[in-house]
């Protein structure tokens, strides 16, 4: 998104956190912190020097993720990256319900909580609506695929030569 060369055509997301990260997985990189509290860390400016804070999309603090985060509310609310995303020929979104790792999995859809903790869908999601960085645009033109593919662990995506030749490879031509 940030850079217009070298042109990409396709982009393929294999279950990563597009839409952030929330859930108990994060007690391993921050013990003292709790799913509840870990925003205290993470939208801080220390915390956002630890990579994986970066991802750390907290439903219940969205002032403050929009306020500190320097990641993701960037890539995802900001027009200057839209001319470079509209130049995809495709958007390929892989991800699944056994993932075990992201959280939501739905994220990797660009799906993400409410502040109930209930799953929005992609197109419900408010950068969607309004197409800050152009996603609807090429949802609409047809140029996103996106596959839901179940009994898959996370790390087992890049190793599945199934995955691979079914959902990577023929976006590779």
């Amino acid at each position: 998104e940030q850079f217009s060369e070298p042109k990409v055509k396709t982009f393929i997301s294999l279950s990563s956190p597009l839409a952030g990260q929330f859930g108990a997985l994060f007690k391993f990189f921050f013990p003292n912190f709790t799913t509840e509290n870990l925003y205290l860390v993470a939208y801080t400016k220390l915390g956002q020097e630890i990579s994986v804070a970066n991802y750390w999309n907290d439903p219940h603090h969205q002032d403050l993720y929009k306020q500190y985060n320097k990641f993701l509310p960037v890539i995802n609310t900001n027009t200057n990256f839209r001319s470079n995303f509209l130049n995809l020929e495709q958007l390929v979104l892989i991800g699944g319900p056994d993932d075990g790792v992201i959280q939501p999995w739905q994220s990797s859809h660009f799906g993400f909580y409410d502040e109930n903790e209930d799953i929005v869908p992609m197109t419900s999601q408010d950068f969607y609506k309004a197409d800050s960085f152009g996603l609807r645009t090429l949802d609409q033109q047809g140029k996103v695929k996106v596959y839901e593919i179940p009994g898959i662990e996370h790390l087992e995506w890049p190793l599945s030569q199934e995955i691979f030749e079914k959902y990577i490879e023929p976006w590779l031509h």
